[in-house]
């Protein structure tokens, strides 16, 4: 067994986006800082990973990531991916809810929404109401803080929301967790439209003479988002500081440091930074906090399905999502070849399928012929295509999405007073501060920063972010 304690300033556990840009920055912004990059898998990207198959491309993990973060957009220069990018306007590429079994296209601006006949005028008039109501007290499911703002009428669009987001039950989701910003504003401001108004008035005051805000557009690579992690696990490859097929089986505080054990190598270093999603870090946490052996959050698991037509169109934009209310079998469909180019051989469309999360995991455990049966019959009620598909496969998920329910909360209050006691000891991953890939650049950017620097890791302010269908 191998054992380095000399060499090494930080280690990192997780070889996903979060551990990798940790690496990407220490390595570029601190010259000379020795870095090892622990990862269990024989590829970096934890969840991101693209499947390609007979000329079809897809996903098995996130399609994109939007290009209104700064973090992401430094990381894309930085790394060059900026010249290979693709990218798909919302202004342009527009999206649709179920409803009633007919699809409804969702304008992405207020203005537009409020002109479109998602619901009726009277409870258009009822969402006013969130002026004169006081925030709810404690910690409330989304359902219940909509329904209470903004009216019953529109849980159906907002279900949508966060089924596409985190393929959640939105009566189990908290929001305090998923908006915290909003949260914030709703707080400070008495209510959510007051708190939208002071933002957009201080940002108008903070805008360059000639600036236009656009609508931000969905980014990826033309070999898909796998492009991203491989990109950034290039020069650590070189640099012989990413070893894969390395699962970390232990970990322990020294006088100077962390030892991290796996079964053929122990490290030591000054510092530890565990990339890892919620419930791949709180086992390993739980040797230097036994009280987090017995925590866990609930996990979302999703099939996709993969739909290949010859001589067929797609309606315009991204494709569409399914409130619960609806009873369908899928979660929504998302139409691959509008999004981006090459994703189907000439001639045909591709579109993915997303059966099972929170409410449904029995459906992920369907045979393939099952999903691809009851699946195509779902969406045949939707949109218009051809009597028999050229291609359809399932794609089986090999992670979950971390749900942000009830007690999540005081795991991120438990996590920060772990890391205010454990000198160089920094936590992050997909989960932590939320599922998206933006949410997770930017917080290890910031992480590196610190572990650079030898500061403790502290938690951001709430960022209030849009809601895009």
């Amino acid at each position: 067994m191998n054992e380095s304690n000399d060499t090494i300033d930080t280690i990192i556990v997780g070889g996903g986006i979060s551990g990798l840009v940790v690496a990407h920055r220490l390595t570029r912004d601190f010259p000379g800082h020795r870095l090892v990059v622990l990862e269990k898998e024989e590829r970096p990207g934890g969840v991101i990973s693209s499947f390609s198959d007979n000329g079809y491309l897809a996903e098995w993990g996130p399609h994109g990531f939007l290009d209104n973060c700064a973090e992401s957009r430094d990381i894309l220069r930085e790394t060059g991916l900026d010249k290979e990018c693709v990218a798909a306007s919302l202004a342009t590429f527009v999206r649709y809810v179920c409803i009633n079994g007919r699809l409804m296209m969702i304008p992405q601006s207020p203005l537009k929404i409020l002109r479109a006949p998602l619901i009726p005028f009277g409870d258009k008039i009822r969402v006013l109401g969130d002026l004169f109501k006081k925030p709810l007290d404690g910690e409330p499911t989304v359902a219940k803080w909509a329904a209470y703002r903004f009216g019953r009428a529109l849980l159906p669009y907002v279900d949508a929301v966060f089924t596409g987001t985190y393929a959640g039950d939105y009566n189990e989701l908290r929001i305090d967790a998923v908006m915290p910003g909003v949260r914030e504003l709703e707080h400070r401001h008495g209510s959510v439209i007051r708190g939208v108004i002071a933002k957009a008035r201080a940002a108008r005051k903070t805008k360059r003479r000639g600036e236009k805000l656009t609508m931000p557009a969905m980014t990826s690579f033309p070999g898909g988002m796998q492009r991203l992690p491989e990109r950034l696990a290039e020069p650590l490859i070189a640099a012989g500081g990413l070893h894969y097929g390395q699962r970390v089986i232990g970990l322990e505080r020294q006088e100077n440091g962390w030892a991290v054990q796996t079964k053929t190598e122990r490290l030591v270093a000054a510092n530890l930074v565990l990339a890892l999603p919620v419930n791949g870090a709180l086992p390993l946490l739980a040797t230097v906090d036994p009280a987090l052996a017995a925590l866990s959050v609930p996990e979302a698991r999703l099939a996709t399905v993969v739909f290949g037509f010859a001589d067929a169109q797609l309606p315009p934009g991204f494709g569409y999502l399914i409130p619960e209310v609806e009873q369908r079998f899928t979660l929504g469909t998302l139409f691959s070849s509008n999004m981006f180019p090459n994703r189907a051989p000439a001639g045909h469309i591709v579109f993915e399928t997303l059966v099972g999360g929170r409410r449904h995991p029995e459906r992920v455990e369907l045979d393939d012929k099952t999903l691809i049966e009851r699946s195509l019959a779902d969406v045949r009620g939707l949109l218009t295509l051809p009597p028999t598909p050229s291609y359809a496969k399932v794609l089986r998920p090999f992670g979950a999405i971390p749900q942000l329910e009830g007690g999540y909360r005081d795991l991120l209050r438990r996590r920060n007073e772990l890391v205010a006691r454990q000198r160089g000891l920094f936590i992050c991953g997909f989960g932590w501060e939320g599922i998206g890939l933006n949410d997770m650049i930017k917080t290890a950017c910031a992480l590196a920063g610190r572990v650079g620097s030898g500061t403790a890791q502290s938690q951001d302010q709430a960022e209030v972010k849009k809601v895009y269908f």
